[in-house]
């Protein structure tokens, strides 16, 4: 009976040492940073896992900021960015020891989204900087023509992101300017979902997310360059093609040029496999791919 028991508490331990081989075996990738590639960050992770099960991904959200903070302090493997990672970060970033390295991995068209109710189809570059920027003078839907079913008063409800976003960046600096800042007011959201999701529900409101959070509840306007000129749908084609006014590269950063597993792993996401996972999601890849239907 002893011995027994001692077979079986050898071959416990056995199987416990075996384990955590395992686990130590396994490879953590940390991928943190935009909102806007959260939800493809995390199909591409949930996929790739299938096919390397020994590589763990790690997917966070949190805004650009975020990303490019963790880059700087060299505690992820991969950002994901919605815009440029700016100078004095890269300047931070080396003076860290860190050299961050670009990834284009696909292309977004920033859609400016408004309630299904409000008649407007097209709006210009020009019309959202007035709306959105200090100094503005279009407060009301009335003020450029436009009726509202349901909007009391047809005062503009302003939604936006929070200032940590890229998105927030990104349509600061293409619509409104470099050195023009939002107007006092605005609605500043957490995420992409969240805007959609409040204009969705608020006849009065405008705001602008990532086309692929578009919900048949929301309608995405044309955007033009100027005002009274025709305008393009947000669309993949017009990302690609940069037809579209506010289309935008969707980034990835490295602390250096990747190796091992994060070198494989940025190698599928740029893949067919892993870009016609992105399309999927809504976006469009940063190099033509056939993808099954």
């Amino acid at each position: 009976m002893q011995k027994k028991t001692l077979t079986v508490a050898a071959v416990a331990a056995a199987a416990l040492v075996a384990l955590t081989a395992t686990v130590e075996a396994r490879t953590m990738i940390q991928n943190k940073g935009s909102d806007t590639l959260v939800n493809v960050a995390q199909a591409w992770a949930e996929e790739y896992q299938k096919i390397k099960p020994e590589v763990a991904i790690a997917v966070t959200g949190g805004g650009t900021g975020t990303g490019i903070a963790a880059l700087i302090n060299n505690t992820v493997d991969i950002a994901n960015a919605s815009r440029e990672i700016k100078q004095k970060e890269i300047d931070s970033a080396k003076a860290n020891g860190v050299t961050p390295v670009e990834h284009v991995v696909g292309f977004d068209a920033l859609a400016v989204y408004v309630h299904k109710s409000n008649p407007m189809e097209t709006i210009s570059v020009e019309q959202l900087a007035d709306m959105y920027g200090e100094g503005g003078k279009t407060k009301k839907w009335s003020d450029i023509g436009v009726t509202v079913p349901e909007c009391k008063g047809q005062k503009i409800i302003l939604v936006s992101r929070q200032n940590n976003s890229g998105t927030y960046v990104y349509f600061r600096e293409r619509v409104l300017g470099e050195k023009r800042d939002f107007v006092l007011g605005t609605k500043d959201m957490h995420g992409s979902k969240d805007v959609v999701d409040l204009v969705e529900h608020t006849p009065c409101a405008i705001g602008y997310s990532g086309l692929a959070y578009a919900t048949p509840g929301i309608k995405m306007l044309k955007i033009s360059e100027k005002t009274g000129t025709p305008g393009v749908a947000p669309t993949m084609e017009a990302a690609i093609n940069k037809t579209y006014p506010v289309a935008r590269s969707l980034l990835m950063y490295t602390p250096g040029e990747p190796k091992g597993d994060v070198k494989t792993y940025m190698e599928w996401i740029k893949s067919d496999v892993g870009q016609c996972i992105l399309q999927s999601k809504g976006y469009a890849p940063f190099r033509p791919v056939t993808c099954k239907p």
